[in-house]
């Protein structure tokens, strides 16, 4: 099972990146899928979760109205679409799957490997 982050770099403030998270040996449709992030030296927070199914989404009040979490079950891939980009949104974007969704690390499954965010200003 792998989950494979993609999308990150440098990115200017106001930047609008879109981040993909595509699942090998797993089928996504039958998992909940989230989106966490983790900056030097601070924990791994919660930024946005699906249902399985796409039809609910959560995201954090820090990014709520410029962040949009997506699906595509055909592609076996989940999106994190960022908008208005800030410098305190620089951190390790990690994509996860599980059966249940949560506002914590704790909960869920499987984890892919990062992918870096820097927004310069």
């Amino acid at each position: 099972v792998q989950l494979q982050a993609s999308g990150g770099g440098l990115v200017q403030a106001g930047g609008s990146p879109r981040l993909s998270c595509a699942a090998s040996g797993l089928t996504l449709s039958s998992y909940h899928m989230g989106w966490f992030r983790q900056a030097p030296g601070k924990e791994r927070d919660f930024v946005a979760a699906i249902n399985w199914s796409g039809g609910s989404t959560a995201h954090a009040d820090s990014v709520k109205g410029r962040f949009a979490i997506s699906r595509d079950s055909a592609k076996n891939t989940v999106y994190l679409q960022m908008n208005s980009l800030k410098p305190e949104d620089t951190a390790v974007y990690y994509c996860t799957a599980g059966p249940i969704i949560t506002r914590t690390p704790v909960g869920w499954n499987y984890w892919g490997q990062g992918t870096q965010v820097t927004v310069s200003s």
